[in-house]
């Protein structure tokens, strides 16, 4: 299927992250122009690399930006709108996911850093880039959540809370958007540990517990893997998703449903 994303620029923030960087391959191969968006600049560059040295069909370019200051999104949007002529696709997926305590130890730093990215950073590139897909009537916004944004987790406080503000974020921007033939659609993927997924329950067990009750919990017997997210992301980034959105949906191999 022809997803119609050659002319199409798409930015895609914390690009240099496992999701991300699966993301902007994933987009780079449907032709897109990937700006690939992250305070990490070598990560961001090594990301670049590999799509020109895969001989994708698009093209990319390496940003550094820190999405929680809101004067350098501004400049750094307007650098790259000059560039590429405006940003068609973005995808908010930057974020933190390492904070773990029980409320009443959690660290407010890390509730204050978690907020300031993963919830107002997305605010702050969408603000941004959303002017430029409204005066072409065309967009596409993509916003990564997570299963615990409407289920919850366990001692994961600030993460929760700022995944369920996302969904919240992305079906306002959803009404707001209709009219303008922009929409915006949200994600909500279980746990993604790539290659991990092929270990053995015994092997998975030894390497993380966690991860092994998270995989008897989920219903096929699996955990995710990022190439299971990013097709979605690609499909909603198209030109045959135009009458899809305000959805969350999610990638979770059916961790989401009642079972006993």
């Amino acid at each position: 299927m022809d997803l119609g994303l050659e002319d199409k620029t798409a930015l895609v923030t914390g690009g240099a992250g496992r999701l991300g960087s699966e993301f902007c391959e994933h987009l780079a191969g449907e032709g897109a122009h990937v700006v690939v968006l992250d305070v990490d600049e070598e990560g961001a560059a090594a990301v670049v690399d590999g799509i020109v040295e895969a001989d994708k069909p698009g093209s990319a370019m390496a940003v550094e930006c820190d999405l929680t200051d809101r004067e350098e999104v501004g400049a750094t949007v307007a650098s790259i709108e000059a560039e590429t002529d405006g940003v068609d696709v973005l995808v908010n997926n930057a974020g933190f996911v390492d904070a773990v305590s029980r409320i009443g130890e959690f660290p407010d730093d890390l509730w204050d850093r978690d907020v300031a990215l993963n919830l107002t950073g997305a605010y702050n590139v969408t603000k941004e880039v959303y002017p430029h897909m409204k005066s072409r009537e065309w967009g596409r916004i993509v916003t990564m959540s997570s299963i615990a944004g409407w289920r919850g987790s366990f001692a994961q406080v600030s993460y929760a809370a700022t995944k369920s503000g996302l969904i919240g974020f992305g079906k306002a921007l959803a009404l707001e958007g209709a009219k303008y033939g922009i929409t915006s659609n949200v994600l909500t993927p279980n746990i993604v540990v790539g290659e991990l997924a092929d270990l053995s329950p015994e092997e998975l067990e030894q390497f993380n517990p966690q991860f092994e009750r998270i995989r008897q919990a989920t219903p096929m017997q699996k955990l995710g893997r990022e190439e299971d997210v990013a097709p979605l992301v690609c499909f909603l980034a198209s030109q045959h998703a135009r009458y899809i959105t305000g959805q969350v949906v999610g990638v979770t191999g059916g961790a989401d449903l009642f079972s006993y």
